[in-house]
């Protein structure tokens, strides 16, 4: 006993040391990133161009060593490189859109990038923001994501802003930038962003990617439409999917993202024909890309129609939650659709459980979220089944059943967060489970409050 008490000891005080390590780390490399862009500063205000012919592109030798590549294109060139230098270009999301856009974008020699995101690195980040590395879990994705441009370029100026995208600080952020990258995966950011960008005049590089397809295009460029002459009303909520939520092929946010770069590389540098009034479709499990037309700029739209009258003092004062019925946060919304009468909690499930309580519990995850991970005993029927699958409901609780005259088995529904576990209850009590409950906030709760161990996804 002694000997596993000194063992959970130890493992706290080496925590507690990785964590503090963990601070300092970031500490040095915010005082690195902070130096470095002293330092350029006072290179571009000393350095002497000796030559002619160097001075009329304004680039340096090592500057015209690192990007040789370019410079040797024919249609990019010195001209190319030279406006890239002299560009900046706003990356709004430092996750799995905005990961291959950053390291991209520091490697080909802009002149500034500016990172917006209020999140932390998390383990489950990994597999798809490849940007980040384990050693930055749980520090903000801002600094990790400007470490890991700064290594690959450490000529690059980085701006980081850690904080989300708001009506209150949309205009004073996007306007210190030529261009922009939407890397977020919500319906009021991408209203938000592409009103801010019309009001603003930036051109705007478009991307999303779920499951495993992928769509990019770019709005309000010369003309162009922007995303309300498309989208003038927002999506059912029902339809508008996260990573969190539905999952994602990892590599498929990676190709978007990488071409969020190229496009937004043409536009600085002026080379090619960036996809604006285009829309290019993704489908990675045929491994076919399309592209189709869109229509053009909408002469009634609200933000850059010829009569739109949507002002900075307009924006600021638009709720884009409220337009889009989706609030901006990324935290997993909450249901309360159920009296407290006909829920429990994890812990007093678990009790339940212990007491040797006569009970079924239906989980009502899809059929692929419950081979992940489930609760012991628990019978798998999708909430979309429910009404196929009465009968399994019945058959279940009847061998629950005890031989003895006493009380009913019980009835008890779970689901990943607690949300279509109630929708389940509902239903199940227009079908004549009346006694049926649910538990509060899912495998996750029972994860949080009974067992730290259990797995999440």
């Amino acid at each position: 006993m002694a000997s596993s008490d000194g063992a959970v000891d130890d493992a706290s005080r080496i925590r507690r040391e990785i964590e503090a390590l963990k601070n300092e780390r970031s500490d040095i490399d915010r005082q690195i990133s902070d130096l470095e862009t002293q330092l350029r500063g006072l290179q571009s205000k000393t350095e002497v161009v000796h030559n002619d012919g160097l001075a009329a592109h304004g680039l340096s030798p090592d500057l015209i060593y690192r990007h040789s590549r370019h410079l040797m294109l024919p249609s990019f060139g010195v001209q190319g490189q030279s406006k890239l230098s002299k560009s900046s270009v706003l990356v709004v999301g430092a996750g799995g859109l905005g990961s291959p856009a950053l390291l991209y974008l520091a490697a080909c020699g802009l002149g500034k990038i500016g990172i917006v995101d209020h999140d932390v690195v998390e383990l489950n980040n990994l597999h798809r923001q490849v940007i980040h590395s384990e050693e930055y879990i749980g520090s903000p994705k801002v600094e990790s994501a400007a470490a890991a441009c700064l290594k690959i370029n450490s000529t690059v100026l980085i701006t980081k802003h850690q904080e989300a995208l708001r009506t209150t600080n949309a205009l004073d952020i996007v306007s210190k930038y030529d261009i922009v990258i939407d890397a977020t995966d919500n319906a009021p950011s991408r209203y938000l962003i592409n009103d801010c960008c019309v009001v603003l005049g930036k051109p705007l590089v478009s991307g999303a990617a779920i499951g495993m397809e992928g769509q990019l295009t770019v709005y309000n460029y010369k003309g162009g439409p922007c995303y309300r002459c498309l989208f003038p009303l927002p999506p059912p909520t029902t339809a508008c999917q996260r990573c969190s939520d539905s999952g994602v092929l990892g590599v498929v946010p990676g190709i978007i993202g990488c071409l969020q770069a190229l496009e937004a590389i043409k536009i600085a540098s002026s080379v090619g024909e960036p996809l604006s009034g285009r829309m290019l479709l993704l489908d990675s499990l045929s491994t076919k890309i399309r592209i189709v037309k869109i229509r053009g700029r909408s002469s009634q739209c609200e933000v850059c129609g010829e009569n739109s009258f949507f002002t900075p003092q307009h924006f600021k004062g638009f709720d884009y939650e409220k337009f889009t019925q989706t609030p901006l946060s990324v935290a997993p919304v909450k249901l309360s659709l159920l009296t407290p009468d006909f829920r429990i909690t994890a812990k007093e499930y678990k009790q339940r459980i212990v007491q040797g309580e006569a009970h079924v519990l239906v989980d009502v995850r899809p059929e692929h979220h419950f081979k992940i991970v489930s609760l012991p005993n628990a019978l798998n029927i999708p909430l979309t089944m429910i009404e196929q699958r009465v009968g399994d409901i019945s058959s279940a609780l009847k061998e629950k059943q005890p031989n003895s005259s006493g009380s009913s088995p019980h009835l008890y529904v779970v689901c990943r967060r607690g949300n279509d576990s109630q929708r389940a209850v509902q239903l199940l009590h227009k079908l004549g489970f009346v006694a049926a409950r649910d538990i509060i906030g899912g495998i996750e709760s029972w994860a949080r409050e009974v067992d730290p161990k259990f797995p999440t996804y």
